[in-house]
């Protein structure tokens, strides 16, 4: 199991967190996008290997979204952070 560091709650248990997606992703505009640029946005995805930067929310706690850089090969948590700040550890 995963400890994860809630920037408002401290150390929580993985179980009190749920995945909400890549950290990386840009949403397209919606005024201007192309249907190819909305498809390769919901359907294609990298698929990292290392240190990624993902959202998870803290559902069974504060409820607020945290940014967390994780290595997907070893699942250590390399940092987190609020969702628009910046994460320090290397990485993507």
């Amino acid at each position: 199991m995963l400890d994860i560091k809630c920037p408002g709650c401290g150390p929580r248990a993985q179980t009190e967190f749920s995945y909400a997606g890549d950290a990386t992703l840009t949403r397209p505009s919606l005024d201007t996008a192309t249907e190819t640029e909305w498809y390769e946005h919901v359907y294609l995805r990298d698929n990292p290997r290392g240190p990624h930067d993902e959202l998870w929310h803290h559902a069974a706690g504060c409820r607020r979204f945290v940014k967390v850089r994780r290595d997907v090969t070893t699942h250590e948590i390399i940092a987190t952070a609020g969702p628009h700040e910046h994460l320090g550890g290397g990485g993507k």
